[in-house]
């Protein structure tokens, strides 16, 4: 780490990614943040029943299941846990694990652990919470209405601005992000639309979703949303890699780089398609049944959280179909 002025996407990218970045810790991303994946395994019973969808859809019993920025591995454990009871116990499943971190130690034997998304894969692409850690460059309207780019200094997060935004940038903020006026911010999509579309065409066929914290042209924040996160607290991005550095995703950006066939939807919407519905057990079963109404009424509360207005349930999912190049066989077929 340098005193030196960099703009944030250069700054970013070596605070989470470089040699002792945020995020190569041994603690991994669940020491800081909480996300769906660790809110309850309902989530992963949700993945798994898409799961078996996307293989129902593709014709097959063998499927792959590829997790982007996958942490520890937990939501391809707890998918792979879920798969029997969600219909999906005679598939043959190859999951991998795409994360710059090590492998983490006891994970399942099962899931194959990469740098990057292995290449003609058939199954389903799972991205979550991964597309906010993509670093972008920030730009902001100085008073003669020119947008330029932010410049950050890593020691302290201090920030000044840089030359005016120009080239493919320029057309992304026009077409995507205009400026509300003089000291406006915007974060410059356009990497993550890049990493959406690399990401989509790893698939030779099945399904690739993105979930995340999301806002849409019509209703981008005005001042920008990149922050910083630390042990489960909000703080101060500051690129010097004590911490996480995260703000929303332009899902309709991507949504239109990864081709067609694409879906966005709040997960609210998405977890209920799923079966992950919220609703309390009857009261009759606590007579009957207590241990079982206990069960179910942490359940109904676990599924309240996914869902939740004004937190995880507003979520973007952005959903992405691939056709396959040519029917698939059953395995042994």
């Amino acid at each position: 780490m340098t005193d030196e002025w960099r703009g944030w996407q250069e700054a970013a990218e070596t605070a989470l990614y470089g040699e002792g970045g945020f995020y190569r810790s041994p603690e991994g991303p669940a020491g800081h943040f909480r996300t769906s994946v660790h809110a309850s395994p309902l989530f992963a019973a949700a993945v798994a029943r898409l799961l078996v969808r996307t293989a129902e859809s593709l014709g097959t019993c063998a499927v792959d299941l590829v997790d982007l920025g996958a942490g520890h591995g937990e939501l391809l454990t707890g998918v792979l846990a879920a798969l029997p009871a969600q219909g999906g116990g005679r598939l043959a499943v190859r999951a991998y694990a795409v994360e710059l971190a090590e492998r983490p130690p006891g994970l399942d034997p099962r899931v194959q652990w990469c740098a990057e998304p292995p290449q003609g894969v058939r199954g389903l692409l799972f991205a979550n919470e991964w597309l906010d850690n993509v670093p972008t460059p920030v730009a902001e309207t100085d008073e003669d209405g020119v947008d330029r780019y932010v410049l950050v200094r890593t020691a302290d997060g201090a920030e000044r601005l840089g030359e005016p935004v120009t080239g493919a940038d320029a057309r992304w903020l026009s077409r995507w992000w205009p400026s509300t006026g003089p000291g406006g911010r915007a974060e410059i999509g356009r990497p993550r639309d890049e990493a959406w579309a690399r990401a989509v065409s790893t698939l030779s066929g099945g399904l690739a979703v993105a979930v995340d914290y999301m806002h849409v042209r019509a209703a981008r924040p005005p001042f920008g949303t990149l922050t910083g996160f630390r042990a489960g607290r909000e703080v101060r991005p500051v690129p010097d890699g004590s911490c996480d550095l995260t703000s929303h995703v332009a899902l309709d950006a991507c949504a239109a780089a990864g081709g067609p066939a694409a879906e966005l939807r709040t997960q609210r919407e998405a977890l209920r398609g799923l079966g992950v519905d919220g609703e309390r057990p009857p009261l009759s079963l606590a007579s009957s049944d207590p241990a079982g109404y206990v069960r179910a009424l942490a359940s109904a509360g676990e599924a309240a959280e996914l869902l939740a207005r004004g937190g995880l349930g507003d979520f973007g999912w952005l959903t992405q179909h691939v056709s396959p190049a040519a029917p698939l066989r059953p395995a042994g077929g």
